[in-house]
């Protein structure tokens, strides 16, 4: 299926959240989701499906000084 991941077409057979998350290897690192306009908290990853047409946003955070 095609969702719009941070606003670029991308193909994707993830059926949940969790699932893309650990496809982009960001499983264990500091992000926030976004799935149509609303926020996913961690705990619903897995819980939250993925259809044709989603769009996420996915913002991770980068440490640095």
């Amino acid at each position: 299926m095609q969702i719009y991941l941070n606003g670029e077409a991308q193909q994707t057979a993830c059926s949940n959240l969790l699932e893309l998350i650990q496809e982009l290897a960001l499983e264990g690192k500091r992000f926030a989701v976004e799935k149509n306009e609303m926020i996913i908290s961690k705990s619903k990853l897995e819980q939250t499906p993925i259809y044709d047409a989603d769009r996420i946003e996915i913002i991770h955070a980068v440490g640095g000084g």
